[in-house]
C-alpha cells in the first residue's frame, strides 16, 4: 500500500494561539521552513554562492528569506529597523564561504518560529493599523506587512527550489547521463 502523501502545513490544522485572520501567514511560513528544509537536504556546499545563468544565488535567497520576515515583522510592531538589520540587509548574497547552508536553514528555521510565536501575540483587532514600511514611510497595515512576509517568502522559496535543483544536476551523476557519458 502506497504511503499516503504528506499534508501541507494548511490542510492539518490551526496553528495554536494564533489568530484566525493570521492563520494563512503561520501556515505560509510553517511550510516554507518545511520546504527549505527539504530543498537544501544534499545541498552542494561549494554551490552556495553560484548563480546559474545569473539569477541569485541559494545563499542569497536563504539570507533573504529570514530577513524579509525580520523586518516586515519589524513593520508590523512598529517599529523602524535596527542598525544590526540594515547591516543584515547589505549583507544579504555577499559571498561569506565561512557560512554553509546548514547555519543559514537553522537561522530561518528560527526565524520562522520567532514569527509564529510573534503572531500568537498581535491583537486580531490592531490588523488594519497603519503602518510605515521602510525609509520612505510607505504607508501599509499590520496586516499587508505580514501578509507580505508570508507572500514574499514562498516567491523565494519558489526560486530557491529552482536553484538548488539546478546547481544540484550540475554536480550530479544524472547530468553525466545528459551530457551522453
Amino acid at each position: 500500500m502506497a504511503e499516503e502523501k504528506k499534508r501541507e502545513v494548511w490542510q492539518r490544522g490551526p496553528i495554536q494561539n494564533v489568530p484566525a485572520l493570521l492563520q494563512p501567514v503561520a501556515h505560509a511560513l510553517l511550510q516554507a521552513k518545511e520546504e527549505v528544509t527539504d530543498i537544501t537536504n544534499g545541498f552542494p556546499i561549494e554551490k552556495l554562492w553560484e548563480k546559474p545563468a545569473g539569477v541569485a544565488s541559494a545563499g542569497f535567497h536563504l539570507q533573504h528569506l529570514t530577513g524579509v520576515i525580520d523586518r516586515l515583522f519589524t513593520y508590523a510592531k512598529g517599529e523602524s529597523l535596527s542598525e544590526q538589520q540594515l547591516a543584515a540587509l547589505k549583507q544579504e548574497g555577499q559571498q561569506d564561504e565561512s557560512i554553509t547552508a546548514q547555519e543559514l536553514v537553522e537561522r530561518f528555521s528560527a526565524r520562522v518560529d520567532e514569527a509564529v510565536k510573534q503572531l500568537s501575540s498581535i491583537d486580531a483587532g490592531s490588523l488594519t493599523e497603519e503602518r510605515l514600511l521602510g525609509r520612505a514611510k510607505i504607508p501599509t497595515t499590520v496586516i499587508g506587512l505580514l501578509f507580505h512576509a508570508a507572500e514574499h517568502t514562498m516567491r523565494h522559496v519558489g526560486q530557491l527550489l529552482v536553484t538548488a535543483r539546478v546547481l544540484k544536476s550540475n554536480t550530479s551523476t544524472d547530468n553525466l547521463y545528459t551530457q551522453g557519458h
